[in-house]
């Protein structure tokens, strides 16, 4: 399997953020009582504001594994200390930096059960700057993408969709490798066209590479109350989407299947693993529930726990559906 590319660059001003400094408190670990840095940093991308996109750290170290200064940690800390935000010190003070990231999956079970796979930036280089490029240049991804799933949604003033776009489903990899399903957009009419003349589907994925922007957009809505008399009362509803926008793809697709691209035995693999990801996550929001209800620290006192071995996880062969 070829190293999939997946990276993303965002640059601005650090909007605001909730990074700390903590030490490892597990007793157990080697790294008991050292220090690393966790927490999201909001970075808006635009000048007015309103690109405001997040990146999540969970655990930066100040040394890198060969035991080299982390230039990452040093920078996070900085800001933590020095740092100014758009927020609390205005859009002209606020730090500027540039950060390199890339797409991952927040993967969690929600309180009814269901599966949430919440796309996140996740980690990545950061960067302290003085001065910012362009607009266009300050937001940017680029991902090897097999799609297996091309939909048009047609406009609907209900739903706030002013005009027909595409959604693009398929998979991207994290530099591990991991399968990460992923649903990107498509706004361009030619980029339209293009994807839905490609026919991909489960049956027949397209492995390509895709690129552009991430793109936040508020939504209000004004709700009015009637009242028994004199004005009515007006409620602003307000809403934020965040899609990742393909701007443009690769002139010729992968070959699927090639030894040194991709393989169905090595998608199938990676599903497999994935299932095995989500049945761990599944089993730990499990025993948590358990161990809540009983109010007990050890979760398996709770009983009830699903035992779900991901040596017995299947996936299908032939066709791919995520």
């Amino acid at each position: 399997m070829k190293k999939c590319v997946n990276t993303e660059r965002i640059c601005g001003r650090v909007y605001e953020h909730n990074l700390a400094i903590k030490t490892v408190q597990n007793q157990t670990s080697t790294n008991y009582g050292k220090e690393f840095i966790s927490g999201t940093l909001d970075v808006a991308t635009d000048d007015e504001g309103l690109n405001v996109l997040q990146i999540h750290y969970t655990y930066v170290t100040p040394t890198t594994k060969s035991g080299g200064i982390n230039n990452t940690y040093t920078a996070l800390k900085k800001i933590i200390t020095e740092g100014k935000t758009w927020v609390a010190d205005g859009k002209d003070a606020a730090t500027k930096v540039r950060i390199d990231t890339s797409l991952d999956l927040n993967d969690f079970y929600a309180q009814d059960g269901s599966l949430v796979s919440a796309k996140r930036n996740e980690g990545g280089f950061v960067t302290i700057i003085n001065d910012l490029d362009d607009e266009t240049d300050r937001n940017k991804f680029t991902v090897d993408m097999l799609i297996t799933n091309v939909t048009r949604v047609e406009a609907n003033a209900e739903k706030h969709i002013d005009k027909d776009y595409l959604s693009i489903r398929g998979a991207v990899f994290n530099f591990r490798g991991d399968l990460l399903p992923v649903e990107l957009v498509v706004h361009n009419e030619m980029g339209m066209k293009y994807f839905e003349n490609l026919d991909a589907s489960p049956s027949n994925p397209i492995f390509t590479k895709v690129w552009g922007r991430i793109m936040c957009t508020t939504i209000k809505t004004s709700i009015e109350e009637e009242s028994a008399f004199g004005e009515s009362a007006v409620r602003i509803s307000t809403r934020t989407t965040k899609e990742w926008v393909i701007t443009g793809a690769a002139k010729v697709p992968y070959e699927f299947g090639e030894e040194k691209v991709l393989t169905a035995d090595e998608l199938t693999k990676a599903m497999q693993n994935r299932e095995v990801h989500l049945a761990e996550i599944k089993k730990n929001n499990e025993e948590y529930k358990a161990a809540k209800a009983a109010k007990v620290d050890n979760a398996f006192a709770a009983g009830g726990v699903m035992n779900m071995p991901g040596a017995t996880v299947a996936a299908p062969t032939g066709t791919w559906n995520f």
